[in-house]
């Protein structure tokens, strides 16, 4: 169970990602973020070790808002398989220097993601430990999400999304495109994308109206 400290960070989860942000194809603001804080959820690590967060941005800094999703983890230690992930460092009010990564580049978010998919874990509240997110929509199809799937192999920046292989321990090449929407849009899963598994969730736009839509989604496996 992941224990939420109320405590500082310094430099803040914000300032972070408004000077990491502008360096990613999937960007669309302008060159200096301003980012509030918009929504998302976490993910426990079975091992207690790694904090799991699935953060939501909007950034007002373009001719219009637009809402990010920033899957992000945070570790004691470099994880040098996930260096060019790597968001930076920050100093936690009650843990220390805290190691900050894109979690699409982190074994651990990746495999608990694909445990959400495949119904052997439930969202966290963001915000509250020990409490489930009820918003957090986890949707099942064809048939269905593997057990036991790895990752990440490849990760692939697109405009609109992080394209990361996935696939069994023992399998030589990936079987599977797991896609993590970076940029938001409300509405609907899209329909005939061939999608094994997906999560939808919740966030807010500048003005408080709450909106839902899809975060991710796994493509149906090749046999």
């Amino acid at each position: 169970m992941a224990v939420i400290h109320r405590t500082t960070m310094s430099p803040g989860k914000l300032e972070l990602l408004a000077a990491w942000m502008p360096s990613k194809p999937w960007y669309r603001g302008g060159d200096a973020p301003l980012l509030a804080k918009a929504g998302g959820f976490r993910l426990d690590d079975p091992a207690g070790e790694v904090g799991i967060e699935f953060m939501v941005v909007t950034d007002t800094s373009g001719d219009s808002p637009v809402t990010y999703q920033v899957p992000m983890t945070y570790r004691g230690m470099p994880l040098a398989s996930a260096a060019d992930g790597l968001i930076g460092t920050s100093e936690h009010g009650v843990l220390g220097r805290r190691w900050i990564y894109d979690g699409t580049h982190d074994v651990v978010l990746v495999e608990q993601l694909l445990a959400l998919l495949a119904g052997r874990t439930t969202a966290q509240d963001q915000n509250t430990s020990d409490s489930p997110d009820p918003t957090v929509e986890v949707r099942t199809e064809g048939s269905g999400v593997p057990q036991g799937l790895t990752g990440p192999g490849t990760v692939t920046e697109s405009a609109d999304a992080s394209l990361v292989t996935v696939g069994p321990p023992a399998a030589e090449g990936p079987v599977s495109t797991l896609t993590v929407y970076r940029v938001l849009r409300p509405g609907p899963a899209p329909e005939g994308d061939g999608a094994a598994g997906r999560v939808l969730a919740d966030w807010s736009d500048p003005d408080g109206a709450r909106q839902h839509g899809p975060f991710a989604h796994l493509a149906a496996f090749e046999r």
